[in-house]
């Protein structure tokens, strides 16, 4: 499973230990007897680590894993398409940082600044966190996946072309990252766990569905969050975000993930980059 995957659980998380506080709760595949660790998990004080288990306290185990994830309608699923459930929503997760992340993420924003005020004589109207691609594109397993989910290179290149003049953009670094002039980079890579950091002190995320958009819900982040055709928000979205969805289509969502979807490349060019621009100004207000 996926980051995102593991921070959706977190807020099932909170929920179980309300009803069960005095259990230890363990996230895993009951059938394979397996308990999960997450970096997602981190610091978390409801999750029990798989070594810090007490054999002699009650447990509480969330059978959450690639055969069971919530939002996916298993019964219908092919090699071609996933199909989602319409009767689950997620509710907003948790991730608890350390001191260190903290102080990482201070230092990423204070240079961003900087970068800002060498680049540009005005102040910026707000702080955005952008990611477009999965650190998973060149996988050869998702990479149609990723493509069909994706809004595509060029559409966000050309919104960041426009939103770059206003507002102080930033971005992790990773082997897919897409590169656009006037957006700040780290001298350094930093892992999700310290993006999600830097996005916590962020006015808004911007991005593909996909794992960032779900630490912006557990962070109370604002975002514009593309899902496409390809994905709905019902399965995997959140109230507090602005969620581009192409609805206007019997086809959507399509879950297209062994082909490279016609449907999903219809979507992409059906919601326009002056549309998305419109949003991201409107939310940062």
């Amino acid at each position: 499973m996926g980051l995102g995957d593991d921070l959706m659980i977190t807020g099932i998380v909170e929920q179980e230990h309300t009803k069960h506080p005095d259990k230890q709760i363990v996230i895993g595949d009951l059938k394979k007897n397996l308990v999960f660790d997450s970096i997602i998990y981190l610091n978390n004080p409801n999750i029990t680590p798989s070594d810090k288990i007490n054999r002699n306290k009650p447990v509480h185990f969330i059978n959450y894993n690639d055969e069971n994830r919530f939002y996916i309608n298993y019964a219908k699923c092919n090699d071609n398409n996933l199909f989602w459930r319409t009767d689950f929503k997620p509710v907003p997760g948790k991730i608890y940082f350390s001191e260190k992340e903290v102080s990482d993420a201070k230092n990423i924003l204070k240079n961003a600044n900087i970068f800002w005020s060498k680049n540009r004589d005005i102040k910026h109207k707000g702080i955005i966190f952008f990611e477009s691609y999965s650190t998973k594109q060149n996988h050869e397993f998702y990479s149609h996946k990723m493509h069909n989910k994706n809004w595509g290179e060029e559409n966000w290149k050309k919104l960041i072309k426009k939103l770059k003049e206003e507002y102080l953009i930033i971005q992790s670094v990773h082997e897919t990252a897409i590169k656009i002039d006037g957006v700040f980079y780290s001298e350094k890579e930093f892992d999700f766990r310290t993006a999600c950091a830097v996005i916590n002190n962020c006015d808004m995320y911007l991005g593909n569905e996909g794992g960032f958009g779900h630490a912006a819900a557990a962070l109370n982040t604002k975002a514009l969050i593309y899902f496409g055709g390809w994905i709905s928000p019902q399965s995997t979205g959140y109230d507090i975000h602005e969620n581009i969805y192409y609805e206007d289509d019997p086809n959507s969502p399509c879950g297209a993930i062994g082909y490279i979807c016609d449907h999903c490349e219809k979507a992409r060019q059906s919601i326009k980059v002056d549309y998305l621009e419109e949003k991201v100004k409107s939310i940062l207000k």
